[in-house]
């Protein structure tokens, strides 16, 4: 049999892999896939969750589960020598490992940009996979129950201000289900006013969401505006040390939560670490068919889609030709033509080109709230809120998952969201590393070791991390995503 490797379990990833497993017959191909992670997160619900809308676990696609044919190897791709067919691999535990194939589908995706900017290594979080967004909510949560023990001033409103940087739609999306999070949690916090809330976007361009229209992007800004935020176009990061913000405008202030969702970046193992074509951006030189080449020869047995390939789009006006937009809507397409290219590829048969029109932009600016354009047709409101939820709750894979996110948006029709705050999961050791300390130390001095009564406050020694203080040490952050 052939050996089909996919490398990466995103969607252009997992949805090439689904399909080859329905398309192939149980004696033609085996397939393996590697990716860091052992399950697929559907990203276009990453806000919700943020938000609390959405349960973390319900936008996490189990490759295992759903991919019962395909060899899953949880760990990194970090080289690839296409001229020999092999590819080295980094398991999550062991050694590194010489893996062949026959056929290599590249689906790696795209990593995050990051700048050398003071303060962001430290103290930022992205919004790129589930831990990243859970964490987020709740340092938001805690955030609220803190500021709400302390007196009106300049440490309280520092715990209720939020900076997002980024407008493109991850980042207009995050900001607006934040703040409609943080509004929305007022109602539970006599001690809060909305005055004191604090949530700014900050982009470098003169405006937002490029994917709509000039004018419904200035809608947005005028929407989130007259909610009580500041957007800040024309401007970046300066610095963000020690949690004050320095703004290229001149502005500053205190900041307690700082999502960086500035765009993505090509993937290493794509740019660097691979005999394979790549372009000036460190992107697969890939054809209309989605093989590895130029238009005028292909690379035998090589494939790449998704983030990480310069896919030709053949539904484009545009005279000089461009690339598909690296969105969702695009990789899930790629990956359905990919697994029938590579089976018509194996039975000798024709392969067919990638043409995909688009559907329209459609983005949540928080709970009722969002903004649909197709060509000319605008809608705003709670009806583009609602088309949001349609179409994704369709298309976010498997009906395991869409029944799940629907029961949980059904639940939350009565009982609203779910506001605890579970900041302390990220030191499950904390209170059982401080209890223990406490015991040693009463036994060194010869004092009672029962243990302390449920409720009462635990010594909290030094060394243990403060489940209230989540900084860039001790968060999940994004990863390099070579497989």
């Amino acid at each position: 049999m052939r050996k089909v490797l996919v490398v990466g379990g995103g969607y252009a990833g997992f949805y090439t892999a689904w399909k080859l497993e329905k398309k192939l017959r149980t004696d033609e191909a085996s397939v393996t896939l590697v990716d860091p992670r052992p399950y697929m997160t559907y990203q276009p619900f990453l806000p919700e969750v943020t938000a609390g809308s959405i349960e973390a676990r319900h936008v996490a696609v189990s490759l295992r589960r759903h991919l019962p044919r395909t060899h899953l190897i949880v760990g990194s791709v970090v080289h690839i020598d296409h001229a020999h067919r092999l590819a080295n691999v980094r398991p999550a535990d062991g050694p590194e490992q010489e893996l062949p194939y026959d056929t290599i589908v590249i689906t790696a995706g795209a990593v995050t940009r990051t700048f050398p900017i003071p303060g962001v290594a430290d103290d930022a979080i992205g919004i790129k996979y589930v831990e990243e967004a859970v964490a987020t909510r709740d340092r938001l949560l805690t955030a609220f129950e803190r500021a709400a023990t302390l007196p009106p001033g300049p440490e309280r409103r520092k715990l209720l201000t939020v900076t997002v940087v980024g407008g493109g739609f991850t980042g207009v999306e995050v900001f607006g289900e934040m703040l409609s999070l943080a509004t929305a949690l007022l109602k539970h916090y006599a001690e809060l006013s909305v005055d004191e809330l604090d949530f700014h976007l900050v982009e470098l361009r003169d405006r937002i969401l490029p994917e709509v229209a000039a004018e419904p992007a200035r809608w947005v800004v005028r929407h989130l505006e007259k909610r009580g935020a500041r957007v800040h176009l024309g401007a970046s990061l300066v610095s963000a040390k020690n949690d004050h913000i320095l703004l290229s405008d001149g502005t500053e202030y205190d900041n307690h939560v700082l999502v960086w969702v500035a765009g993505n970046q090509s993937n290493p193992v794509v740019a660097r670490h691979t005999d394979l074509p790549v372009d000036r951006a460190g992107l697969f030189r890939v054809r209309t068919d989605l093989r590895i080449g130029t238009p005028d020869a292909a690379i035998p047995d090589a494939w790449a889609a998704g983030d990480n390939a310069a896919v030709p789009d053949l539904a484009s006006d545009s005279p000089g030709g461009s690339f598909t937009v690296p969105n969702a809507q695009h990789a899930v397409r790629q990956g359905k033509r990919l697994a029938k290219n590579i089976v018509a590829d194996l039975r000798g048969r024709k392969v067919k080109p990638y043409r995909h029109h688009s559907l329209g932009t459609v983005a949540t600016l928080g709970l009722g709230k969002g903004i649909f354009q197709y060509r000319r047709i605008v809608i705003k409101g709670p009806l583009a809120w609602l088309m949001h939820r349609g179409y994704h709750v369709l298309a976010i894979p498997t009906w395991e998952r869409k029944v799940r996110v629907a029961l949980v948006w059904a639940a939350a029709l009565f009982y609203g969201r779910d506001i605890v705050s579970l900041l302390s999961v990220q030191h499950p050791r904390a209170e059982f590393i401080a209890a223990s300390l406490g015991a040693r130390q009463r036994r060194e001095a010869g004092e009672p070791t029962e243990p302390v009564a449920a409720g009462a406050p635990a010594h909290f020694p030094a060394q243990v991390p403060d489940p209230h203080e989540l900084t860039g040490d001790h968060i999940a952050g994004s990863r390099s995503h070579p497989g």
